[in-house]
Order: C-alpha cells, then sequence, then structure tokens
C-alpha cells in the first residue's frame, strides 16, 4: 500500500510547483516576482517531463556492456526536451530581467499596477 502512495510523488511535487508558481504570477504586482513565479513553473515543467522519462530498472542511453536492446534503456526524447527547455528558459529569463531593467529606469518601480498608470499618462 505504501508503495502506492510514493509511486506519483515526483508528478504530484510537479503540480504543486507549478501551482505555486502560477499563483505567484497571477497575484504578485512585482515584476521581479512574477519572473521567479515563471520559472518555478518552469522547473516544475523539466521536473515532470523527467518523471515520465524515468523507468525504474533500466539505464541511461549509452551503450554498455555491448547491450543493443532498447528495453535496456530509458526513452532519452524527455532528457533532451528538458535540456533543450532550460536553454531557452535561461534566455527567456535574461530577456525578461532585461526588459524589467528598463522599466524600472524609465519609471522607477517594479510593481506593475503604478508601471502601467505612468504609461497611460504618457500616452496622449
Amino acid at each position: 500500500m505504501l508503495q502506492h502512495l510514493y509511486m506519483n510523488m515526483e508528478e504530484t511535487a510537479a503540480i504543486v510547483l507549478f501551482g505555486i508558481g502560477f499563483t505567484i504570477l497571477l497575484l504578485q504586482r512585482n515584476l521581479i516576482k512574477k519572473i521567479m513565479g515563471m520559472n518555478i513553473m518552469d522547473t516544475a515543467v523539466y521536473l515532470f517531463l523527467a518523471a515520465k522519462g524515468y523507468i525504474e530498472g533500466r539505464m541511461v542511453p549509452i551503450m554498455v556492456n555491448g547491450s543493443q536492446d532498447p528495453a535496456d534503456y530509458i526513452n532519452p526524447i524527455p532528457s533532451g526536451l528538458v535540456l533543450t527547455g532550460i536553454v531557452v528558459s535561461v534566455s527567456v529569463t535574461a530577456l525578461m530581467l532585461a526588459l524589467t531593467m528598463r522599466l524600472y529606469q524609465r519609471y522607477g518601480s517594479l510593481d506593475l499596477d503604478k508601471i502601467i498608470i505612468e504609461a497611460q499618462k504618457e500616452e496622449p
């Protein structure tokens, strides 16, 4: 019975992390905190993909001891997706931080509501 309880622990953790990140993204007004929420959501997706790609008792897809049987190895596609996602996530985070710095230089605040009010004042 305990085995069934811990069977989907990684997936459950991924769902909880995604919920935390989504809540931060929706409820926080500070742009840095919104970026942190987005990164938490990214991490949750990577955890979910890694958990789904893992098969207990199988090895990484590097030929060991001459075994060419595909049943001996895990699927490498989820791992590749996670690595690609991490690279894209770092790039997107850098872009978001750069834009946030520009907004702070222009409006003097990281509060999204204040930035929107100041931007509306600038429009003719």
